[in-house]
Order: C-alpha cells, then sequence, then structure tokens
C-alpha cells in the first residue's frame, strides 16, 4: 500500500494516478477517515495518560471514592473511544489498501491492454510449406498430451503430459536454475545493459503452494474472486503463482542490510480458477487451471529496484533467445500494470498455429509498496527502510511448452529439442 503521508501531500495526484490505472479512488473520504482517526488516537493517548497518572496518584495507598469515581468515568471513555478507533482503523484500512501503487512517469497511459507500447520485435518468425498444427494437435499425435482423460477425472483445463513432454519440461527446469545460479552469466547482463548492481546470482526455492489470507492480503496478490481457489476447511489459499508465496517469505522481518539483493528463483504449481476466460484459449496448454512456473522474486534496497527492474527483463530476453524463439517486448500502459505494480513490461513469444504473439513472460516491479504492508524492512545505517520488491517470470511452463511444440516442428509431426536444452536431455534431438 501506499504511504499515507504521501497521499495527504499529493491528494490530486495519487487521484488522477488511480484513475490511469482504471480506479475510482475517493481520495477526499480516505483523508477524512485519516483525519478522524488521529484525533481519536490523540484523545485515547490523552485519556491514557490521564488514567496513569491517577493511577500513580493512589499507588500505595487508598484511593478515595472521588478517585475511584473518577477512575471509572476514564475507563468507560477510554473504552468508548477506543471502540469508536478499532472502527475507524478498519475502514480506514479498507481504504488505504484500495489505493494503488502510482505509475512511474515512463509508463504509457492508456484504458486498455491495446494501448500497450512494443519497444521492440527480436527474431523472424518461421515461414513453413505446410500448415502449421497447434500444440494439442501435436501432443495428442505424439501421445504426450492428454486433455481428454484429463478432463475425465478433473474437468476441463487440466491435461496429462507424459513421455518425452514431461523429459522436456525438466530439462527447461534445469536449464533456468543452471543458468540463473551462474553469477558470470548474471554478471554479463548487467554490464551489458549498464546497470549498477550486484551479479550475485539466484537461489532456487521450492516455496508452499498454499498460504494464509493475512499474509495473502498483504502482497495485494490475492484475487479472490476471479483467479484463486479457497481451501474451504483451513485459512489457506492454493498459491496463484510462485512469487505469492515468495514475496511474502519475510513477512513482519526487519533484515540486515547486507542480504540485500536477495534474489530467488522458485518453482511451484500454481493454481487459477481463470473465471471469465470461458471459451478463451480452450484448446492445447496455453491456459490451464493447473500450470508449473519458475518465478524471479528480488528484495532490493530502494536505490537499486528500478536496476533489478531492467535486469529481470534482461534474463527474460536471454532465457528465450537461448530456446530460440521469436518474441516481442512489450512496455505495459497504466491500465494493464496491476494494482501493486510501478512499471510491467511483458514479452509475447511468437505462435505459428495462432499467427499471434502471445503474453509469456511478465516483470512487475512494485517498488515499497508490497512491502508496506508485508512490513519488511531493512536495516541500514541510516536506519530502518522499506525494501523493494520485483517479481517476474522466468518460464511459465505450458505455455512455453506449446510455444516449442508449435515453432519447432516438422512436417511429419516430430518437435526439434531447442539445442540448449539437449544436453538435460541426455542429447536427444526431437520428441
Amino acid at each position: 500500500m501506499l504511504d499515507i503521508q504521501f497521499i495527504r501531500d499529493n491528494a490530486e495526484l495519487v487521484r488522477e494516478k488511480s484513475k490511469q490505472k482504471g480506479y475510482d479512488v475517493d481520495v477526499q473520504q480516505l483523508l477524512g477517515f485519516d483525519t478522524k482517526r488521529r484525533e481519536l488516537l490523540q484523545q485515547v493517548e490523552d485519556l491514557r495518560h490521564r488514567r496513569n497518572e491517577l493511577a500513580e496518584s493512589t499507588q500505595g495507598q487508598r484511593p478515595s471514592d472521588e478517585q475511584i469515581a473518577r477512575g471509572k468515568e476514564l475507563k468507560e471513555q477510554l473504552g468508548g473511544l477506543e471502540h469508536q478507533l478499532v472502527s475507524v482503523e478498519q475502514e480506514f484500512q479498507v481504504l488505504l489498501k484500495a489505493v494503488p501503487n502510482m505509475p512511474l512517469d515512463y509508463v504509457p497511459v492508456g484504458a486498455s491492454e491495446d494501448e500497450n507500447a512494443v519497444i521492440k520485435t527480436v527474431g523472424e518468425p518461421k515461414q513453413y510449406d505446410f500448415q502449421p498444427r497447434d500444440d494439442e494437435e501435436l501432443g495428442t499425435m505424439r501421445g504426450i498430451i492428454d486433455k481428454q482423460r484429463a478432463a475425465k477425472i478433473a474437468g476441463s483445463r487440466f491435461a496429462y503430459l507424459k513421455g518425452d513432454l514431461v523429459l522436456l519440461q525438466f530439462a527447461i527446469i534445469q536449464f533456468v536454475l543452471t543458468t540463473l545460479g551462474d553469477e558470470q552469466v548474471i554478471k554479463r547482463l548487467i554490464e551489458e545493459n549498464g546497470l549498477q548492481l550486484s551479479s550475485k546470482p539466484f537461489i532456487p526455492v521450492l516455496p508452499p503452494a498454499m498460504l494464509r489470507t493475512e499474509p495473502y492480503v498483504a502482497s495485494a496478490r490475492l484475487d479472490a474472486e476471479e483467479v484463486t481457489y479457497k481451501i474451504e476447511q483451513d485459512d489457506l489459499w492454493l498459491n496463484a503463482s510462485a512469487e505469492h508465496t515468495l514475496c511474502t517469505m519475510y513477512w513482519n522481518e526487519v533484515l540486515p542490510e547486507e542480504m540485500l539483493p536477495i534474489r530467488y528463483v522458485g518453482y511451484s504449481t500454481s493454481f487459477r480458477r481463470e473465471a471469465g476466460s470461458y471459451g478463451k484459449d480452450a484448446e492445447g496448454i496455453f491456459r490451464m487451471h493447473q500450470f508449473d512456473k519458475l518465478e524471479m522474486e528480488v528484495f532490493s534496497t530502494g536505490e537499486t529496484g528500478l536496476d533489478e527492474h531492467k535486469l529481470l527483463v534482461a534474463i527474460q530476453e536471454y532465457l528465450v533467445q537461448q530456446i530460440g524463439l521469436p518474441y516481442r517486448v512489450l512496455q505495459k500502459c497504466t491500465f494493464d500494470i496491476g494494482k501493486p505494480n510501478a512499471v510491467g513490461v511483458d514479452i509475447d513469444c511468437w505462435f505459428p498455429a495462432q499467427g499471434a504473439y502471445r503474453e509469456t513472460h511478465t516483470a512487475d516491479y512494485m517498488t515499497d509498496y508490497q512491502a508496506r504492508d508485508l512490513k519488511i524492512r531493512a536495516k541500514r545505517q541510516d536506519g530502518t527502510q522499506l525494501v523493494h520488491t520485483n517479481d517476474a517470470t522466468a518460464f511459465a511452463l505450458g505455455r512455453i511448452l506449446k510455444a516449442i511444440i508449435e515453432n519447432n516442428q516438422t512436417q511429419d509431426g516430430r518437435i526439434l529439442v531447442p539445442e540448449v536444452l539437449r544436453p538435460y536431455m541426455g542429447g536427444k534431438e526431437s520428441i
């Protein structure tokens, strides 16, 4: 969430920037509750002080009837004010958390994803002398994707992946973990992009697949109605992406500055309801209720947060280039970057069966917006400061498998394994 002092000082800016992101925020109502909250806090503190003074004045002696009556009166007044304060504080927090993060100045203003700006396009889509098949047709031919039997036992948007496709997925995982764990690769990408950052490599993490409501709400990532599955018997939600349990890892902690930056790459099976997407991407394994992801998460100082974002985008491009896929990079507009994000970048890979670029990666920079409600701070020489957080897709495995299958198909229905992945598949050249 935003700093309330920033909102007090920049009420009109906050209203306008929120509107640019598609949020109709009543800043004046929020500030009204803020004023009432501060007044009540002062009154409560004054009554507590007077009650303590009265208690000290009677210490070690029998209080008079007048002092007893006064103590009872203070207790009743304090109880009434504290009750009001709880009610006002709850409403204040609801209104404060409804305010989105402010987009950075260079983020294009737009009212739909159609207004995202293409920064660059890399690689030429392959021209085929046959009609390219999609991943489901090829997967069924090769016996490596079975959605029909998965639907029988789990419903739509589930699949059995089998045989060499499973080996290909684990080859991708090993390739990513090896690459992100190589300090020389990170250092080279930092230098090539003119960044001033540590070359510290990424630490692999297997995070929990569930999390409780309180940290999930604090992360500003819980979208209960549209996205996330709730475990009804427990205060638990199924993870909708690995960064949700990575960004909450240091909830309510103060970290020594020398730990920063903390760079993680998490692997998790994730779950999304995909409400509202009926009929969209129903074919193949692009949009599933259950999917596996490799996600990068970075905790840093405020001074390096934006450069960490740029590094994550550079890493994403490097990974896609190594796989050998044509792609484009988009600067997301204000409407499309999401509530907690200050800036967002997408990478869209080419899918020949659709004849279109489709989103396979996103990189989000949250500044200190997430960390404020999560209460994650760094202990520095000049005191404690909120950390800045970044997350970015390494690979959403279903989507990148689909991209590999479609881009690397042959006329006879084989799928060529990208050269960079062959060492992780025992030298296998095709499936």
